[in-house]
């Protein structure tokens, strides 16, 4: 009798893992979601644009702390993570940025010049 009911916690315990698994996960997600936006606008860095490279898709920018990537003040070339953004800005534009490491790159990810 008392391996019956063993077995019946078991069997319950185990239906119901896969649920239990997937509402962690899910919750987790949303609440990573919900946290993207403020992270992006955290992530925002001012610089000012030294080259832009349209051949190489790259741009060189002298920039403050990049906190999110716990970067200090510099001047450094990043990729684009897309070519149209080279067409927004020029040499010696101020912006803001947003600069991620992506496959191993430091990437421009989002780019507004400052009037």
């Amino acid at each position: 009798m008392k391996k019956i009911a063993n077995l019946a916690v078991l069997t319950a315990v185990l239906a119901t893992a896969p649920f239990s698994l997937y509402a962690a996960s899910d919750a987790a997600a949303q609440a990573s979601s919900s946290g993207a936006s403020s992270a992006a606008s955290d992530a925002m860095s001012e610089g000012e644009i030294r080259k832009v490279d349209k051949d190489a898709k790259k741009i060189t920018i002298k920039h403050g702390e990049l906190k999110n990537l716990d970067m200090p003040a510099m001047t450094m070339v990043f990729q684009v993570k897309d070519p149209a953004m080279l067409d927004k800005v020029k040499a010696g534009d101020k912006v803001s940025f947003v600069a991620e490491k992506v496959g191993g790159q430091f990437t421009v990810t989002q780019i507004e010049a400052k009037q």
